[in-house]
């Protein structure tokens, strides 16, 4: 890894008999425009207190503690040594559970990505592992303990190097129980052969390198216009109206997009 990436934990996977030494580093960095709360006077930084419910008196980080609150509201005090103490905490292992098929794996259960880099004098366990993953066409299904939580997760080759991704339980995944779900929405077959045949016209390569997050180039820009003096938005192009007709219109539709989207593919 680069000079730049700071690794935020160290440990070994656990595979079998064998125990691979790694170091885990995020894989995603947030680009967005960062924004502060400030007050619309005079543009004034707000600041936010922390206050002591017991005491009312302001608290400094340093003088932050943990609290487990049991349900008969008494808190219990947990100091970071009396964490770090803990069994999983200490093992620091990411442990190999099974192996499975990346489309077994509900997307809905993604949530963080970190990469592997091996530690030293594991870099043959490493590419072996890594190797056997890109051989068998599986992931390895892990549990680690992370910012103090067991959680699962899994592990897959990618460019050469081991990712970690954690996945979220099954509980903290909402059900979506809309009532149209239950509703007849009558004939489907003359709209559903178009928009069958809208998604095969609009089918190409994912390339999300090719996206480009223009509400954030806009909302550059009218900083830079703020900046410099100007009033009022940047000049552009308005995004197209959604058509929100109802679904007597839904047909038309259909027939008008496969016509542009036929009309756009090369010849």
């Amino acid at each position: 890894m680069t000079g730049a990436m700071r690794s935020m934990w160290a440990g070994a996977i656990s595979f079998g008999l064998v125990n691979i030494p790694v170091r885990l580093y995020p894989a995603t960095q947030p680009q967005d425009v960062a924004f502060r709360q400030v007050h619309r006077e005079d543009g004034g930084k707000i600041s936010f207190r922390r206050v002591c419910t017991a005491c009312g008196r302001d608290v400094s980080y340093a003088d932050v503690a943990k609290g487990y609150q049991r349900p008969d509201g008494d808190v219990v005090m947990l100091t970071d040594e009396e964490l770090a103490s803990l069994p999983r905490e200490r093992a620091h292992r990411i442990e190999v559970l099974s192996f499975t098929r990346a489309d077994e794996i509900d997307p809905l259960l993604a949530a963080r990505s970190y990469y592997l880099e091996p530690g030293e004098s594991a870099a043959r366990g490493y590419v072996v592992f890594r190797e056997a993953l890109q051989r068998t066409g599986k992931v390895a299904v892990v549990t680690l303990t992370l910012r103090q939580r067991e959680t699962l997760a899994t592990l897959r080759a990618r460019d050469g190097v081991l990712v970690l991704q954690t996945l979220l339980s099954p509980a903290e995944v909402t059900g979506a129980d809309f009532p149209f779900r239950h509703a007849a929405p009558g004939p489907l077959a003359p709209e559903l052969a178009m928009a069958t045949a809208l998604i095969d016209a609009m089918t190409a390569g994912f390339d999300p390198a090719a996206h480009h997050d223009g509400y954030q180039a806009e909302l550059a820009a009218l900083v830079s216009a703020k900046l410099s003096g100007t009033s009022g938005p940047p000049a552009g192009d308005m995004p197209a109206e959604v058509n929100a007709g109802p679904d007597a219109d839904l047909a038309g539709a259909l027939r008008a997009s496969l016509a542009a989207a036929r009309a756009r593919q090369p010849t």
